[in-house]
């Protein structure tokens, strides 16, 4: 049985699985992951760990352009299966190109119905810190992350390119 668990320095070894499984220059969504973040080093995990537990933290600095976020990983028999990030409010860009919710299974887990499971438990997330409606944006192409937004009775607004291509922006009402 999967559970979404916070990210913990617990889970390197099968974080890194999950992350070599992704390949090289692919985007992981739902990590938080930066292109500068090091994070084979037992340190640079640490550190990368570290700032994505205290995302949702309002006391705490962001770095420009980032908003309050939490993190949750999908982890079944110690397993790190894939990753779901919850934006508690949009800024320009992530109102243009990204949404509330963003997540990634990894392909070896894919077609497992983990995706549909994890955002129906983000979305309780969402209303438990005051959200009335999440955007939810996928790839044009992407029919699975479709069917996952839609099964959560996702309603397709429009259509439309984005510095990061076509994309399908769905808006959840809580």
């Amino acid at each position: 049985m999967p559970e979404l668990l916070a990210p913990t320095v617990g889970l390197h070894a099968a974080w890194l699985e999950a992350h070599d499984e992704w390949g090289p220059g692919l985007h992981e969504d739902g990590f938080g992951l930066r292109s500068t973040d090091e994070v084979r080093s037992p340190d640079g995990f640490a550190a990368w760990v570290a700032r994505l537990v205290d995302r949702p933290n309002s006391e705490k600095p962001l770095d420009a352009g980032q908003v309050p976020c939490t993190y949750r990983w999908i982890v079944e028999d110690d397993r790190v299966l894939g990753g779901i990030a919850l934006r508690h409010e949009l800024n320009d860009h992530l109102l243009r190109v990204a949404g509330h919710i963003g997540y990634g299974i990894r392909p070896t887990a894919r077609r497992r119905g983990l995706a549909t499971w994890a955002l129906g438990r983000m979305l309780n997330e969402a209303r438990a810190i005051g959200l009335d409606r999440v955007l939810i944006v996928c790839e044009v192409d992407n029919i699975g992350s479709a069917k996952t937004i839609e099964h959560h009775c996702g309603a397709l607004e429009e259509i439309r390119d984005t510095e990061l291509g076509p994309a399908r922006r769905y808006w959840i009402t809580l």
